[in-house]
């Protein structure tokens, strides 16, 4: 029994034992399984480690044959039209009038372009070049593209002498930049990453045989001749309409306007119809003797009322008419400005003659010309002889004075007034106190009290041309000590460009009327003539704040109507005696010489203007724009009263020959002061 016992005992112990060592082997198998799961895992990883560093290797050399190969240049092509296409949809006036002549027209230039730089260039020579021309290319296509929502106007190489008035667009710019217009450069921004970080290399390739290369010569002179044919079919069509620049863009695509315009700067003598004086008298005699035959009667008696009186030309910095007699919140937004229009000769229709600069409309004021745009007339031709209003007043006796608190380099004022033979010009540093500036010129307020002070110690009768300059964009009032100057709020539009503009108006009618109660304290106010009127847009013509704005008061507003009020400013002027009129009639600011000379009797010279209470009915603007009682001119006809396009053919013959009539005179007038400008025919 005790044996068996044993042996029982014995069994268990080897059963035991059994299962330890099973036990053991299943964790030695188990071991090495995860052992070989962990190794297997490894070389698997190492194999997709391998396979993406192939694929990604394949991805590499791919992607650097395509950047080493002509297909690279291509993409680029096909990118700068999407660009391109891009531009002319975001430039509304530029989006209104393409059509598929200009698409053929930009597809035929970048083409040219992509071409040539396939066919003369070697490989490095080729990445290179198109890399730049990609950098060029959207760097204009934004330019032009903020400068137009600026101006309504795109660039001039003409601009490269007016850089040093940069500050003017540069201060404006955050106002102008969009997040969408990142499309102008996001391609190079790409390339140039993938090129920093080495995905991208430029590769030196071997060179051609002679015979291929001869022969790669000889067919891309020939392809390149055909295409440059076909260029300048579209570079030439920017011909036919020279003052028009949107339908320069229109017919020659913005490559070809901007090619037209370098040669047209280059060889700028050609764009003068006139050559000798005697021509362009001849036919300036001619144009006013029709003026004077159909709008020569005036609807009141004036003339000579101001003989010796003194006069006082007051530009004011960005002052558009939509903010004449408005309220926001309850409040007038420009109420000294009101009481001054109201009470006098309010001016409803007063235009300005350019879409750029302070500088032009000074120039269209003074001469009765219209401007060479961007500031040309000031920066350029200043040297030139005018008939210009200050030796109009000098020859009746009047002491001259010009007063702007800018610095004389600004717009070359300082050289273009002594020019014009100015006896007082005071500019900022002739100025004792200069404490207050406002976005860097003696603000308004300073302006005017000191300007009082200045005409107080002249020899009367004098005339003074005073411009302001606190309502300058950006509109922020940067400098403006004492902010409770503008007492208007705003609301829903604050902190935006509409809601500061309306601001910086107030703050401008505010010491407006500081200058209106200066000069009644020096006695100076009740036999004074004053005109006063904007001297440009301060908004651009489509923001959508404005829009929104104007619809407050206007909620049938056609897109003429918005086009107009980026144009009309405000105006309005004082005669002693006269109160209560309201002019309606399209004027501009080639009206103002003539009609100071209708009202003292003295002789206007040279004029292109009218007296603006003669009874012409239309006015036009140096970019082949017209506006009439009833019509308004922008490549077609539009009425005016519902903003619908004119179809000519439903008109009657007498209409549309009083139509052909504006045009013809239009370009007449237009070819005459560009020709005076370029080839100094006054002298």
């Amino acid at each position: 029994m005790k044996e068996e016992k044993e042996k029982e005992k014995q069994k268990k112990a080897e059963k035991i034992e059994e299962k330890e060592l099973d036990k053991e082997k299943l964790i030695e198998e188990v071991q090495g399984k995860e052992t070989n799961k962990k190794e297997m895992g490894e070389e698997i990883k190492k194999l997709d480690n391998k396979e993406k560093k192939i694929t990604k290797d394949k991805i590499k050399a791919i992607a650097n044959r395509f950047f080493n190969s002509i297909g690279f240049p291509i993409l680029i092509g096909i990118l700068l039209f999407i660009k391109t296409i891009f531009f002319y949809l975001n430039t509304i006036s530029i989006r209104e009038t393409i059509d598929e002549g200009t698409i053929l027209g930009t597809i035929a230039i970048i083409s040219t372009i992509i071409w040539m730089i396939c066919v003369f260039l070697p490989n490095r020579g080729r990445i290179v070049t198109t890399i730049i021309v990609d950098i060029l290319a959207s760097s204009l296509l934004l330019a032009d593209n903020l400068y137009h929502t600026y101006s309504s106007s795109v660039l001039s190489i003409a601009q490269i002498m007016n850089l040093q008035y940069g500050e003017e667009i540069m201060s404006t710019l955050p106002m102008l930049v969009k997040a969408k217009q990142i499309i102008y450069f996001i391609d190079i921004l790409l390339i140039v990453i993938l090129l920093f970080t080495k995905i991208l290399k430029i590769e030196k390739k071997k060179k051609l045989q002679i015979k291929y290369k001869m022969a790669k010569a000889i067919i891309g002179i020939l392809v390149t001749i055909i295409f440059f044919k076909m260029d300048n079919v579209y570079i030439e069509r920017a011909k036919e309409d020279p003052f028009n620049k949107d339908m320069q863009i229109k017919k020659s695509t913005i490559y070809g306007y901007h090619i037209s315009d370098i040669e047209n700067t280059i060889n700028i003598k050609k764009q003068a119809k006139y050559t000798t004086k005697e021509t362009l008298l001849s036919d300036y005699d001619e144009l006013k003797e029709k003026y004077d035959e159909h709008y020569g009667k005036t609807n009141y008696d004036l003339q000579g009322v101001l003989k010796g009186k003194n006069v006082i030309i007051l530009q004011l910095e960005s002052i558009q008419n939509f903010v004449i007699n408005k309220e926001i919140n309850g409040k007038e937004i420009t109420p000294n400005l009101n009481k001054f229009i109201n009470e006098n000769i309010e001016i409803s229709n007063m235009f300005m003659q350019s879409y750029s600069s302070t500088a032009d409309s000074e120039f269209s004021a003074v001469t009765s010309l219209y401007p060479m745009e961007n500031g040309m007339s000031y920066s350029r031709y200043y040297t030139n002889a005018y008939d210009d209003i200050f030796t109009m007043f000098e020859n009746e006796g009047y002491t001259t004075s010009y007063m702007h608190g800018n610095y004389g380099f600004f717009w070359n004022r300082e050289n273009v007034y002594k020019a014009f033979d100015v006896e007082n010009i005071e500019l900022k540093d002739s100025f004792a106190d200069t404490s207050e500036n406002i976005m860097g010129y003696l603000s308004d307020e300073l302006l005017y009290t000191q300007a009082v002070e200045k005409l107080k110690g002249y020899d009367m009768p004098f005339v003074s041309y005073i411009v302001s300059a606190s309502s300058h964009t950006p509109f922020d009032l940067g400098g403006l000590e004492d902010k409770s100057k503008t007492n208007i709020d705003v609301g829903k539009y604050k902190d935006t460009f509409l809601g500061n503009y309306l601001k910086s108006v107030n703050y401008a009618d505010y010491a407006f009327g500081i200058f209106i109660d200066k000069l009644k304290e020096a006695d100076l106010y009740d036999d004074t003539v004053i005109l006063l009127f904007g001297d440009h847009n301060g908004m651009d013509m489509y923001n959508e704040n404005l829009i929104d704005f104007l619809k407050e008061t206007n909620p049938n507003l056609t897109d003429i109507d918005i086009k107009l009020n980026y144009i009309r400013v405000a105006c309005g002027m004082k005669i002693p005696g006269i109160e209560n009129i309201t002019i309606e009639k399209p004027v501009s600011k080639l009206d103002i010489k003539p009609t100071f000379a209708y009202l003292i009797d003295g002789d206007a010279g040279f004029s292109l203007g009218t007296n603006l209470f003669a009874r012409k009915d239309f006015i036009c603007l140096n970019n082949e724009r017209i506006v009439t009682s009833r019509y308004y001119f922008d490549e077609k006809w539009y009425r005016i009263k519902d903003g619908t396009e004119i179809n000519l053919e439903e008109l009657t013959q007498d209409e549309r020959e009083l139509l052909e009539d504006y045009y013809e005179k239009m370009r007449k007038e237009l070819d005459m002061s560009i020709s005076i400008s370029i080839n100094n025919l006054l002298k």
